[in-house]
């Protein structure tokens, strides 16, 4: 039986999470109904899809070696029916009621003694689109390897995946052992005396990069209740390069912006006063390298950013992004708040079990809102013939953390989902609402094709 050792991040992933903070990721698929295809076709090919997908296979096990360990093993029992259910809504406004329940899905855990995903198919009661909801646990995949895993339902992914099965033949692949063989033992040990003086560079950057003046309180500070919501938003991708071609910097840096921006809207229609020092957002990066191995797990860092929401023009709120985020880049992955990632990559098995309660409560004082972009295939996808139409990623909640956005670009739109702490803010919706106008009042203030004051 093949068995793989958990990351040292995986297991940070796997160690962190608490029933009332589940440490899942997610994404909300949207479809269009396709003529002759009904929610049972649909439901069965959710099914055969992800059982042939190896690594939604995997459970998790504890290991006698290293101390603290766990490692990946195939489920023997693994019965795909446990992980795959279909909803049917009552709402008569479908998205509505989608994100609604995605929210209330979110909340729940995955079981542990099971492979750590699910997915849900969302059907209305009238045959109309229907939505797929994917979870699977952060410690399973990261988003840009969470991306790969999932699209394996898709119609196009799936059909290359079985032909390049069926080339390969049925030759089995030796499993992979977790004990080191005794060969490997001395270059294990050389390494790591190198990785500790690494993993102490990273930690003095890390505490660095901690602070003892919180950001004032506020919705986004308020105490973690478990629960969870969902809104979702939806830019217009042309538009977006139009405002990069004239303001210059990336579209991650433009939406970025755009973020900071709606947060000030929002505080100003809920009639709350702008803090005295700008919230820190904790903006995720791959360190997955083009055309390298696809390794399995979590492959990250981050970089760590003052959103500039006491700036009260949209032009000087983009310059600080722009700015910020290019000493980010020149300084490199490993300094900063999101150099905890790396840091954890160095830590021993053991120092993941016990140091994850110390850990879950320090992200408070590192940073205040997540923001992440996942990269999705640029071709058009469907499933069963119903075409994608839209893709809403869902990022976890770190314990202190009330708010959680993600972006990912398909078919010409970048959709955009929030996930938040329910109680922390019942107004989600409100948010979302102000990323939509943020983009267009910068887009219209970029261009000239609108004279819409944007405060």
């Amino acid at each position: 039986m093949s068995t793989e050792l958990l990351a040292p991040l995986d297991l940070a992933f796997w160690h962190l999470e608490s029933d009332a903070h589940p440490m899942h990721l997610g994404a909300l698929a949207v479809f269009a109904p396709a003529p002759g295809v009904g929610p049972g076709q649909i439901l069965e090919l959710l099914g055969s899809r992800a059982a042939a997908i190896p690594r939604l296979r995997m459970s998790v096990r504890d290991v006698l070696l290293p101390v603290g360990g766990k490692a990946w093993t195939v489920d023997k029992d693994f019965d795909v029916h446990r992980h795959v259910e279909r909803v049917v809504l009552a709402d008569a406004d479908f998205m509505a009621g989608a994100t609604r329940l995605a929210g209330e899905l979110m909340e729940r855990p995955l079981g542990r003694g099971l492979p750590p995903w699910r997915m849900y198919l969302i059907c209305g009661a009238d045959g109309g689109p229907f939505a797929v909801l994917v979870k699977l646990h952060h410690a399973l995949a990261d988003g840009m390897r969470a991306v790969a895993i999932g699209a394996g339902i898709f119609d196009e992914i799936a059909a290359v995946t079985s032909a390049r099965t069926a080339a390969r033949g049925r030759t089995a692949v030796p499993p992979r052992s977790w004990l080191p063989d005794p060969r490997e033992m001395a270059g294990m040990a050389l390494g790591r005396i190198g990785e500790v003086g690494r993993a102490l560079g990273v930690g003095a950057s890390v505490v660095r990069a901690g602070r003892l003046d919180l950001w004032g309180p506020s919705a986004l500070t308020a105490p973690s209740s478990g629960t969870r919501r969902l809104a979702t938003a939806d830019l217009d991708a042309g538009d977006l390069q139009r405002i990069r071609r004239a303001e210059g910097g990336t579209a991650n840096d433009i939406l970025l912006a755009v973020v900071a921006g709606a947060l000030r809207r929002w505080m100003a229609e809920r009639g709350d006063s702008l803090p005295a020092a700008d919230p820190r957002a904790l903006v995720p990066v791959s360190r997955r390298r083009p055309g390298g191995a696809t390794a399995s797990g979590n492959r990250l860092s981050a970089y760590l950013l003052g959103l500039p929401v006491t700036a009260a023009d949209p032009r000087e709120r983009l310059r600080a992004v722009r700015s910020a985020m290019d000493r980010n880049k020149a300084a490199g992955p490993l300094k900063g708040a999101g150099a905890v990632a790396v840091l954890a990559d160095q830590l021993p098995p053991l120092a993941h079990r016990f140091g994850a309660p110390l850990a879950a409560n320090a992200a408070r004082l590192l940073f205040d809102v997540l923001v992440t972009s996942v990269p999705l295939p640029r071709s058009a996808l469907s499933l069963g013939g119903c075409p994608l139409t839209a893709l809403y990623p869902m990022a976890p909640l770190a314990r202190g953390q009330s708010l959680a956005v993600a972006l990912s670009t398909y078919g010409g739109r970048v959709h955009v989902g929030l996930v938040a702490d329910g109680k922390a803010l019942p107004d989600l919706d409100r948010l979302a609402g102000a990323v939509e106008d943020e983009f267009t009042g910068l887009y219209a203030l970029v261009t000239g094709t609108d004279r819409t004051p944007v405060s």
